[in-house]
């Protein structure tokens, strides 16, 4: 039997890791000088495309067996596919045509909400021929590492794991080098600080922000697959909880750095692991599950009051690159 500790750190990760690649995806674009308040709908849209894959491939096709686990991990590539490709709209409107990146952000996760919204609707009848709203997926396996999670407290970090949390960790560390420790993550920091400099090394702002912004939404489209696959087992309109928002604060707390950020996510993760399980074990009323479930956005106004006048955005965040203004 866990005790409570034990199930509030899983289900901690479990909710952290998919918002930590989501904010990693912010702090891509946001450091590179863009503004992106669409992460919201780019988680959304990803999940979308990733889970009509996977059904497609599982349940039209029938390509494998039952229970197998090879559509979540064709559905965690579509996902950074559909993303990506979803958050070029942000990156033409942005980069190319120069539009206002709040309003373009605002816009996109309309859009995709109305858009996946009916899509959905429009291929269950199509595809699959059940009206319905939702894509049902296959429950993911769950992984526990022997030895390891035998320790007292710190077993808990490798119990009970998503596979999707392990891809996560690696696909970080990928995008902490990148943006660190490569050429390319030099230029687009860049970007975001002094974007005439880049211009005046020979380096295109506009190419380089325009992968960021690519790159932001195929982490923010895996982060959403993997809340479908971990709090809903589906997609469906639920899937637009605010948690592109939570992101966004976190990466902000995180003052724009990736190794801050997962604490920030972390804290999110536990209020809201505290805030689902607690009722549960000590059989709160309904009202009480409901109340406790805001805890996150409880804990993001707390660390706004008194954190936010730390923070350092980059210095050309939010300013429309013109190569003729100095």
């Amino acid at each position: 039997m866990m005790s409570v500790l034990n199930i509030l750190i899983i289900d901690t990760l479990a909710f952290a890791l998919p918002l930590f690649i989501m904010a990693i995806g912010g702090i891509y674009s946001e450091r590179s000088g863009v503004t992106n308040l669409a992460i919201e709908g780019l988680q959304g849209f990803g999940a979308f495309s990733g889970s009509f894959v996977a059904v497609l491939v599982a349940k039209k096709f029938m390509l494998f067996a039952p229970g197998s686990q090879v559509p979540m991990y064709i559905a965690l590539l579509f996902a950074f596919i559909g993303g990506m490709l979803f958050a070029a709209i942000h990156s033409v409107l942005c980069v190319k045509f120069k539009a206002n990146q709040v309003i373009s952000g605002v816009v996109i996760n309309i859009l995709a909400t109305a858009l996946t919204g009916f899509l959905t609707s429009q291929l269950n009848e199509s595809v699959f021929g059940k009206p319905s709203s939702q894509f049902k997926l296959d429950p993911s396996i769950r992984l526990t590492v022997p030895g390891l999670s035998q320790i007292p407290v710190v077993g808990s970090f490798f119990t009970n794991l998503y596979p999707f949390e392990i891809i996560i960790v690696v696909v970080a560390l990928a995008a902490w080098y990148v943006l660190y420790k490569t050429p390319f993550g030099m230029h687009l920091r860049a970007c975001g600080d002094n974007p005439h400099a880049v211009d005046a090394a020979g380096v295109d702002v506009g190419r380089v922000r325009f992968l960021a912004v690519m790159l932001s939404g195929g982490l923010s489209g895996l982060g959403g697959i993997c809340f479908a696959y971990s709090l809903s087992v589906q997609f469906s309109p639920s899937i637009y909880m605010g948690y592109g928002y939570l992101a966004i604060a976190a990466l902000i707390f995180g003052n724009w750095q990736i190794l801050p950020t997962l604490g920030s996510c972390l804290i999110f993760g536990f209020a809201r692991a505290a805030g689902y399980n607690l009722p549960l074990i000590y059989e709160m009323p309904v009202a009480f599950k409901d109340l406790f479930m805001i805890l996150p956005y409880v804990v993001t106004l707390l660390l706004l009051v008194f954190f936010s006048k730390t923070n350092r955005a980059p210095r050309a965040l939010g300013e429309i690159y013109d190569k003729g203004k100095r």
